[in-house]
Formats: structure tokens, sequence, C-alpha cells
């Protein structure tokens, strides 16, 4: 059998897939420099990153990559985010602990 024949739009996906991969690259370095504090609440970080995964994952499937990791769509980052020092006091006893 013949390999299957590469779609008119294949080139275009696999764009759009490198322009999401910057994305998520860019956020990767927003965590590990903490430097996202200046733009997102902790919430909306993860929010967004999601989205991002999620995205790139769709952009994937459409240039037929695989997926960064099967079941990611609503995954947590792989990075854990770093709080500040001052965050348990903001939060409470609860966190304390964190």
């Amino acid at each position: 059998m013949s390999a299957p024949r590469e779609g008119r739009y294949d080139s275009i996906a696999r764009r759009w897939l490198a322009l999401l991969e910057r994305r998520q690259q860019h956020f990767i370095e927003l965590c590990d420099t903490g430097r996202w504090r200046h733009y997102y609440s902790e919430g909306e970080f993860l929010d967004e990153m999601r989205q991002v995964l999620r995205v790139r994952n769709q952009w994937a499937k459409i240039a037929g990559l695989p997926p960064v990791d099967a079941g990611a769509d609503d995954a947590v980052p792989v990075r854990r985010i770093r709080k500040p020092a001052r965050w348990p006091a903001m939060l409470g006893r609860r966190y304390a602990a964190e």
C-alpha cells in the first residue's frame, strides 16, 4: 500500500502547530522565571496553560501528529507553579503546610 498523501492544508496546520508550540514555550518560561505573577493570578495562569495544551493537541491532531500526552486535554501543566513565600500568610492557615 502507498502512504497517505499529504493534504493541501497540512503545511498550514503544521505552521499553526509551530506557533502554538512557541506559545507553550513562552508559558513554560513564564512559569520558570515567575514572571507570570505580573500578568495572571494563579488560577488564570493555570487556565491559560490548560487552554494552550488543549489547542496545541487539537492542531497536532489536525496536522496528523501525536498529542503532547494522551489525555492531556484537561491535565494540569507538567510544572507546578512556585508560590511566593508570603502566600501562606495571605491565604490563611489552611495553606501554611504546603
